[in-house]
């Protein structure tokens, strides 16, 4: 007897609004538990489709931004040795610690910044948690430039790029 083929249920009724918040049919999904488990088997594919992938089924879901949010920030020590932590909305714990894992995502008036949780899978920072991050940044001189940004993990994380006073 062979394994059992995984079924694929298509897209079904379910959303992760901009806000981080999840919906099936149209209704919030009160419990964080249930988010939390559904939130473990996300999955991203290479065109961009998000996926709730389990051994038995398999349904793509609808994402207004990204799947996550960082809510929370964690510092330890300073300067170039500090490393820097975030946990997401269903309790991820993140270490800043790869090149690119922070990325700045210039639209219109905003520039908000996304960190890597997992392949594929990204959190857009808070307001507060950005401008937690932005309290512990420096100026970094790179490649000629004067950049603001943070260090985590022996990896300086640019910001933005800093204007010579006139």
């Amino acid at each position: 007897m062979g394994a059992k083929q995984k079924s694929i249920c298509g897209k079904i009724d379910m959303h992760i609004a901009r806000d981080g918040k999840w919906f099936y049919h149209g209704t919030p999904i009160p419990r964080k538990e249930m988010v939390c488990l559904f939130a473990s088997t996300l999955e991203r594919r290479t065109d961009g489709s998000y996926w709730l992938v389990t051994p038995h089924e398999e349904a793509e879901i609808g994402v207004e931004d990204v799947p996550f949010l960082a809510v929370e920030l964690f510092n330890c020590s300073c300067g170039r040795g500090r490393i820097i932590s975030f946990r997401t909305n269903v309790d991820d714990l993140v270490t800043l610690d790869q090149p690119g894992q922070l990325r700045m995502a210039p639209t219109g008036n905003s520039n908000p910044p996304y960190i890597k949780v997992r392949e594929g899978l990204e959190a857009r920072l808070t307001r507060s948690v950005y401008y937690e991050l932005v309290g512990l940044g420096s100026e970094e001189i790179v490649d000629g430039e004067r950049l603001y940004g943070i260090w985590s993990s022996g990896i300086f994380y640019p910001l933005g790029q800093l204007e010579d006073a006139p």
